[in-house]
Order: structure tokens, then sequence, then C-alpha cells
């Protein structure tokens, strides 16, 4: 078809493979390039070429490059596109990739493919005429009628449109000034319609065919207009503004899909968006700034990156729940039942959620309380803020803020960033839908601090009462009333937590459980729940009390009930392994009542039978209840993991019950004893010589008993410290020593080599065992001076007795924290006398009647006290020199 005068391709042209859209000529396209071949193409063509002939390349739509350059091209369209690469930009995000801007040129046919590696080239034929149209009468008189009804439809289709728009208007002028032979092409590109009639046009070689086929495309897209223009008369100008057809320069996706469907609704969209802001109940500050974006949002093109953030920022303001709350319940003595079945003790916390119940009955304006739960891991924290929640009749939202560094997830980021969100409170309320809320900021002791800000200076507007009815987010730059919002921190130490954020909050201790607390939410609450996850029922297992107890005292050590609940989980995965391969252990017929005599029995029992991992008889299917005694306990669990340091005296339906170490394992039996136990075997073996002391300990994991070892030598006065010792602890060992040689002839403690000096050529060794763990603290200066006196004294301490306090170098004893916890480690530990501060006498009411009835507490005011606690006999003082009477 290409005369002399006219403008040739090459012959040969690299071919580009898509199959997102149809670059008809005329029109430009947006494609993304990221299989092997079309990048080679344009590696080695686009961005090494020099010439404007390596800018010249064919697109062949329909056909799509594989995936690796080892596999075989697929059959190619018959008609490509010559096409101009206008522009090449390249990204690695996610992947490599190029993106290419391009214009059609003209038509051509593939007459052969020379080569398909590195990247596909052929031989082809142009179709198209490229020349400088000059005469364009002569132009329309070949078209003749055809032409010109073509033409009349195409001003139609534009005088409906709205002129204003740059788009139209520069659209009208190129139906006057370009050739009518390209028109077709130019207007198929511009106007809505699908791949597979676009290829349809491309592949119409002759005029005549095409005018023919694209002239029903333009009646179909009149039609849709006028049908547009009746139902919408009262706003016909911003009718006009949604163009149905594109800009010529943003033809990039594939059209006839969801997106295509998706652009038709932008306008209805906003126009239920402005809607949604007037009949909003947002504050009047609120209110204005969305009508101010909304105005700007109709004015904005869609493809500006501005328009979806403003979108969403409006459609976000709509969302959020500025007067809309639930109706508290507050029916006192239902949220008393309801928290008593949810939860074993905790009275504190279920004290103040009773108390604010008992207020907002009295007053309906109540602000939210801001509470901080601390205590150990496992303890309930979490699930009892649940608990308040479903309580009250609330909503609940956890926000987890362990390892949260950036203030902007509090805050929220600022709009003028790509990729700007709100801060985690504005999206928790957007996520619930009510502003009144139970909002439980998880793991608040554990934030962080990096260039990004503190989000726990952050944290100071949210949890301040008298500031977060006015809580401004960067990101909505408007003030939300945060007044309503029941807030809950949880925290394992409130030592982490900055000064300024723990004065805000209403802090709450929740210690850890008792033997006896842990039973109860054992069988109430651990063993329920794990037989329901694990698909078992109690007429399956049988998990008596007494191995309960075996199972806190020997293989858990802990202030919550994590451990426990997963030993459980342990248990019942074993027994569903026997139920499901149908194996059995004989037992008793009926086991539903464990007393002391069936323990007896079946412990006797036991010495005779196979355990539960004893082979099977598969001929039998498994008899029910299987009940976990102590032998099946080892079996699953494995050897006892806490043993040599605690002994076990528990109470079992009125009776006591000792666990000996003298026994053999295999034939362990249980003795009736009518009195404490007073040899303290397991714990003696550590205390069977001069210069041990027991001291208690708090860690954010709850209590811990700790030993005190000294040592004397030959030396030169030296005192070594060894466990990985803070400066306070260190300063405690020190003032101990300085006031057992102040007192030395007093208490007739003596070195080694008989001098009251104890320094005099002598190295004193204290040790922390349990090396690898920092210790800290003014609390264990008691124990230290007590093992220094049993070193010096030649004496034993007692072997049930513990100690915390601080000293001072007039040998006072001053109060010290995390009594409940160090009482509650004692008691697991078999303790029975237990040394704290008379200060410290008003933190024992906080601990259970039972756990008090067990131990005796001796409180001390001065360290004289102390030892005379401290050893069986008390700890002699050498009297004073006789007053001489006076001569006078």
């Amino acid at each position: 078809m290409a005369s002399g005068s006219a403008i040739q391709i090459p012959s040969r042209l690299p071919l580009l493979l898509t199959h997102e859209g149809v670059l008809l000529p005329g029109s430009t396209m947006r494609s993304s390039v990221d299989s092997p071949r079309n990048m080679q193409l344009v590696r080695s063509r686009l961005l090494k070429g020099t010439s404007l002939k390596s800018t010249i390349i064919g697109v062949i739509p329909n056909t799509s490059d594989p995936a690796s350059d080892c596999d075989e091209l697929p059959s190619l369209h018959r008609i490509g596109t010559a096409a101009l690469a206008v522009q090449v930009v390249g990204s690695n995000w996610p992947k490599p990739h190029y993106t290419l801007l391009i214009t059609g040129l003209c038509r051509f046919q593939i007459l052969q493919l020379l080569k398909e590696k590195p990247y596909p080239v052929a031989e082809v034929e142009q179709l198209d005429r490229l020349e400088q149209f000059t005469n364009q009468t002569k132009s329309e008189e070949e078209l003749g009628e055809l032409s010109e009804q073509f033409y009349k439809y195409a001003v139609q289709l534009v005088e409906m449109l709205d002129m204003s728009v740059p788009a139209v208007a520069k659209l009208r002028r190129l139906l006057d000034n370009l050739p009518r032979e390209a028109l077709p092409d130019v207007l198929t590109s511009i106007i809505r319609t699908s791949n597979q009639e676009k290829l349809q046009i491309l592949d119409a070689v002759s005029l005549e065919e095409r005018f023919k086929k694209t002239i029903p495309l333009l009646v179909r897209q009149i039609e849709g207009l006028k049908l547009l223009q009746k139902t919408r008369k009262r706003k016909q100008d911003d009718d006009k503004r949604v163009v149905a057809i594109r800009p010529i320069r943003r033809i990039n996706h594939v059209p006839g899909t969801a997106e295509d469907e998706e652009e038709d609704e932008d306008h209805d969209d906003i126009v239920m968006l402005e809607k949604k802001i007037k009949t909003s109940s947002m504050p009047e500050q609120a209110l204005k700034v969305c009508v101010k974006e909304i105005k700007r949002l109709k004015k904005m093109p869609q493809s500006m990156p501005e328009y979806a953030l403003t979108r969403n920022y409006l459609e976000l303001m709509v969302e959020l729940p500025w007067n809309k709350s639930t109706k508290d319940r507050l029916d006192i003595r239902a949220a008393r039942i309801l928290l008593d079945n949810d939860h074993y003790a905790m009275e504190k916390l279920k004290k103040r959620v009773l108390e604010y119940l008992a207020v907002r009955q009295l007053k309906n304006n109540l602000k939210g309380p801001i509470l901080c739960f601390v205590g150990p891991p496992g303890v309930g924290k979490t699930s009892v803020g649940r608990s308040v929640a479903k309580t009250l009749g609330r909503e609940f939202h956890r926000i987890a803020l362990g390892g949260v560094c950036d203030q902007s997830d509090i805050r929220g980021h600022r709009r003028t960033y790509v990729g700007s969100m709100p801060g985690r409170i504005i999206n928790g309320l957007k996520t619930v839908g009510v502003n009144n809320p139970v909002f439980l900021l998880d793991e608040v002791d554990k934030l962080g601090k990096s260039l990004q800000g503190d989000p726990a200076a952050a944290l100071l507007e949210v949890l301040d009462p008298e500031q977060n009815h006015s809580f401004t987010d960067h990101y909505l730059n408007v003030a939300f009333d945060l007044s309503q919002v029941l807030f809950i921190a949880t925290a394992n130490t409130t030592s982490t937590i900055p000064p300024a954020l723990l004065d805000r909050m209403e802090v709450i201790q929740v210690p850890g459980y008792t033997q006896e607390e842990k039973i109860e939410i054992a069988h109430r609450h651990l063993i329920p729940k794990q037989l329901e996850q694990h698909g078992l029922t109690p007429q399956q297992i049988q998990i008596p009390q007494v191995t309960t107890l075996d199972i806190i005292t020997r293989y858990t050590r802990e202030a919550g009930v994590r451990s426990l609940d997963r030993k459980f989980g342990a248990i019942c995965r074993a027994v569903a392994v026997k139920v499901a391969e149908g194996h059995h252990k004989e037992t008793k017929p009926d086991r539903s009542e464990v007393t002391e005599e069936d323990c007896r029995e079946h412990v006797a029992e036991d010495a005779k039978t196979e355990s539960i991992s004893d082979a099977p008889d598969l001929a039998l299917p498994p008899e029910m209840p299987i009940l976990i005694d102590f032998h099946a306990l080892k079996d699953i669990l494995g050897p006892p993991m806490y043993e040599m340091e605690e002994l076990r005296v528990f109470n079992l339906k009125g009776k006591y019950f000792a666990d000996r170490k003298g026994f053999n394992t295999s034939h362990r039996v249980l003795k009736d004893i009518d009195t404490p136990q007073k040899d303290h075997e397991l714990v003696s073996e550590r205390l069977n010589q001069p210069g041990v002391a027991i001291g208690l300990a708090w860690t954010p994991l709850g209590g811990e008993i700790m030993f005190v070892e000294a040592s004397q030598m030959d030396g030169e006065g030296q005192l070594t410290l060894t466990g990985q010792l803070g400066d306070v602890m260190k300063e405690s060992a020190h003032l101990a020593i300085s006031w057992l040689r102040s007192n030395a002839k007093k208490y007739q403690l003596t070195n080694a080599s008989g001098s009251f000096d104890l320094l005099d050529n002598t190295d004193i060794h204290l040790h922390f065992p349990a090396g690898a763990v920092t210790k800290d603290g003014p609390s264990a200066g008691v124990t230290i001076v007590t093992c220094l006196a049993s070193l010096f004294s030649g004496r034993l301490v007692r072997s049930d007795v513990a100690m915390t306090g601080e000293i001072t170098l007039r040998g006072l004893v001053l109060p010290v924290g995390g009594i409940k916890d160090k009482v509650l480690a004692a008691h697991r530990a078999g303790l029975k006398r237990i040394i704290i501060p008379q200060r410290n006498e008003k933190d024992l009411e906080e601990i259970a009647m039972n756990v008090r009835q067990d131990l005796n507490f001796v409180t001390a005011s001065c360290l004289d006290e102390v030892l005379n606690a401290a050893f069986d006999g008390g700890f002699s003082v050498k009297t004073g020199l006789e007053h001489l009477n006076s001569k006078l």
C-alpha cells in the first residue's frame, strides 16, 4: 500500500509481545514489561540504541510472552502495530520491570519470523501509509459517503460532551485537522471498547471495512450518552465532566474489565460520599474540613495521586463513630456472676469493675477510667480485659504495643507522606464502630524508642483524662473525643514505664496464683478447654486433683498458668493417641471418685501392672475413663523438672500428704502426717553447712527463692562478690560486712584465726547461684547478714526459713516491695517461716488466708530480731561489762 513518497518502517522489526491491551495507529499506550524476551528487547534494543530506527518496534497484541526464555513462542497475531518508544522507565520493586510509553505509527503484517532469541525479530510488510497528508480534498473524495457519515457521528459524539474539558476540546480540533482515514483508529482507542473490538479494527486493513466496523461503536457510545443525559437532567454540567471516553494519554489497562465498571461508578460514589458527609453526626469542625475536601475532590482528575488519598480520608471520616456508642449493662449482680464465672481469684480487678458500674448508675457522663494491670505473665491480664468488655456490654479491641518504636503508630502519619494512614487508636475506633469501646493496650512496658519518636510520649495525650477529649491524630488533623473509651493497659513491671505515663494510669497489681488457686483454675477452666480442643470428654480422661498438684509443684514453676495449660495439653495429646489407636490400660472399674484409699490402692496396683505407655492389647477397646496417675504423668511429661529444691506439703480433702524424696519413684507411697514436716530433706541438702541462707527475690515472672552462699579463706581482707550482681546488691553486701564487723564482739563472731576483726588476714567470697541471671535490689540485705553470721559463728541457718528486707548501717530493717509474690514463692518451696520487715506487715493482708495459716511470719525492725528468728534457739548476745560502783 505504501507509495514511493511514503515514509517506510524498517523491513525487520523486533517484536514486543503483549496481552494487556491493543495499540492502534495514532494512539498512545503504557505497557509493563517483565518477561524475559521483552526485558531483553528493552535492554538490547531500546536502551543501547543510538538512532531513531532503534526506537521503532513491532507490538503484537493478544500474545503472551512465555515466563521462561526456554519455552517456545506461542502463535503470533498476524497483524501488528509499528510503534515508537517515547519513554522507558525501569524499576526493581516489587520485581525488575520496565514501563514503556509507546505511540502507534502504522499497521504491518508478519511475513516471516527470523529468530526467537534473545528476543523475536520478524520480517514485516507495511500496510498503512505514513506520508504527510497535504491534499485532504482528494482523500475525502476517495472515501465518499462512508467517510462523511463517520465524521458526522464523531462530531455529534464530541458535541454531547463538555467542551470546557481540555481533553474534549483537543479531540474536537483533531476531528478537523486529522485526515479522515486516521480517525477510526484514533476514536476507537478513545471510546469505551473491548479488546476484541479493537482487534477487529486493527485487522481491518481496508479503509472501507475500518469505517464500517467503527460506525456502530460510535452509535453505541452516542446512545449511551443520550440515556445518561435523560437520567441526570438536573446535573447536566456535572454529567458532561463524567467523560465516557478516556484521555489519549491514559490507555494503560485492559478495557471491559471490573476496573472500567468501577470508573463508571466513581461519580456515583462521590455523590454518595457527599450525602454521607452531610447526614453524618460529626462535629462542626470536622464537617467543615470534609466539605472542603469533597469540593477539592470533585475538581481533581482521577489520575492524580492525591485523588485516592483524599477519597480515602473522606471515607475514613464518614466511617468513624463520632457519636455512635453502645449502652452499658449496669446490672452489678449479673456483672459479678459473669466475672466470677470467667475468672477465679483476682478480687482487686473485679472490685474495681464493679465500682465503675456502680458509679455509672449514678452518673451517666462518667469518663472512662484508665487502668494498668501489672503482674507476671500468664495470670490473665489480657483475658480479664476481654471479660471487662463482655461484662459492660462494650466492644473490645486489643492493641499490641510490644516493640512499637514509632510515634506514628499512635498518632498516625501526616497526609503529606506517601502511604500515610491513621494511628492504631483511630484505626481501632473505625474497626469497632463505636466511640466507647474497651481498648486493651497490651505490653505497655515494652514500648521502644527510635529516631521516629517516642510512642510512650505520644500515649501521654491518649491516656490523660484532661486531654483525650480532644485527641488529634496527624492523619485526621481534627479532634476526636476519646473520653468515653475505657483504656486498660497491661505490663509485667512498672520499672520500664516512663514516670509521666505511669502517673496517668491507675495501677492495679495482679500477683501470681497460689497452689490452691491454680488447682481451682485448672479444673474450672484449663482442663475443660484442653478437652474441648483435643476432642476428648470427661468420660475418656480423668485428672484428679492429686495429679494436678503434682504437675503444679514438680513440672511448673511460674506465677501464672501458661505452662500448666501446656502440660495439660501434652497429657490430652497422649490420651488422644491411646484412644485413637484403641490402646487401653487395665484400671479399676469405677474411678469417678478419687479418695485417699483409691490413691493408695492405685499406687500399689501400679507397681504390679503396666503403665500407660506399655504394650497395648488391640483386641479390646480402651477402658474409660483413663486415669492420669503418677506413673502416667512421668511417662507423658518425663522426669520431674523441679524436685531438688522443693518440698511439697499439700492439703487434699482435709488431709495432709507429703511427697518424700526418700521413697523410690517406682514405689511411691502417700503417707498421712499429723504435724508439719520438719526435716525438709530437699532444701536442707543445700543448708547442711554454715554460710548458706535462703532469700526471697521478685522478678517480672513472679517471686523466687534465692540461695546465698559464703565462704572464708586466708587472704588480705578482700570481699569477692559473684553471680552477676547489680550495684545496689553489691552495696548491700558491703553494708552487711561492715555491720557484722562493728558488732563482732557483741555476737562473738570470729574468723578462722579467732580474731574479732572478720577481715583480718581473711578473704570472704559471697556467691548468688544462677550466675547467668542478673540480680539487683536492696531486699537481699538481711539474707547476706544472716549468711555471713552463720559463716562466722559456725551455726546452721534453719532450713525452713526465708527472709527479705533492706538493711542500714545501723542495723535497721527497711521495707521492700513484692511481698505477696515472695511469700507465694516461699509457700511453693515448702518453707514455713518467713522473716519480713515490720513495716511490710500491712502487705500480708493481700495474701490468701489459707496461705497465711500454713506460714509463720516474723516481722523484724532490726537485725537482732532477724538473727534470733533465723537460727534455732536464737542468736546469743554477749552481755556488757558489770557496772562499777562509784567511789564518790
